[in-house]
């Protein structure tokens, strides 16, 4: 069994911020799969996640200086850091579809790859690492989306730090960057809409408390306690 390491987020973040890699890589080790988690339930792809993942801990090592701590943890931080980092992955992908979908209309046609060409290695690639959990898991993440997309972007962020990744009203105010308020009243806001949608599909009136089985918490993409 291997030890705990029991040194606190606030320690291991001063020596960080002096420059010291291997305290901030105690720091990533601790608080990865919860920001995966996050990343994952925001994008609605495991795939995708994987790859934020790695940008937000970039952020995070060169905004080190910057960090605000809640009871002595960094991941209240480290989830803003996330957030952010999935709305600017957001608005690059709508540009990109946007210049595309123009490029397409534009050419007398899209360019015909060749059958055996870098793209077909590509997805051919993808596809040999495809496994049958993590397809359910993808499934799974984008009832997740389709429910989360009814709701603001704030209002999604709100939900899923206080309902998925345990975060009270302070600490999500301190990731999210707003009043402790403004945390409180979006949070009831999106309970009682996601409430309305699910009585809707279901044909009866919204019970109090009730919300989308898609947003509860699914083992396969929880964080590590």
């Amino acid at each position: 069994m291997g030890t705990t390491d029991e040194t606190s987020d606030r320690e291991l973040w001063r020596r960080a911020a002096a420059g010291d890699a291997d305290a901030f890589a105690r720091i990533y080790d601790r608080h990865l799969e919860p920001v995966r988690a996050f990343c994952a339930r925001r994008s609605g792809s495991l795939d995708a996640a994987d790859d934020l993942v790695s940008v937000v801990f970039l952020e995070a090592w060169r905004r080190r200086a910057d960090v605000e701590l809640v009871h002595d943890s960094a991941l209240p931080w480290l989830y803003g850091v996330a957030a952010r980092t999935v709305q600017r992955r957001t608005r690059t992908a709508l540009r990109h579809r946007r210049l595309l979908t123009r490029l397409r209309h534009d050419a007398a046609g899209p360019p015909r790859a060749s059958p055996d060409g870098p793209a077909a290695r590509l997805v051919q690639a993808d596809h040999a690492d495809v496994v049958a959990a993590r397809v359910d898991d993808e499934r799974h993440l984008a009832q997740v989306r389709a429910a989360l997309s009814r709701l603001g972007r704030l209002d999604q962020e709100v939900l899923l730090l206080c309902l998925w990744q345990g975060l009270d009203h302070a600490a999500a105010a301190v990731a999210l960057q707003v009043p402790v308020g403004t945390v409180k009243s979006r949070l009831s806001r999106a309970r009682a809409r996601l409430q309305r949608a699910a009585a809707d599909e279901a044909g009866h009136p919204a019970r109090t408390g009730a919300a989308p089985s898609a947003l509860h918490p699914d083992p396969a993409v929880q964080e590590t306690p």
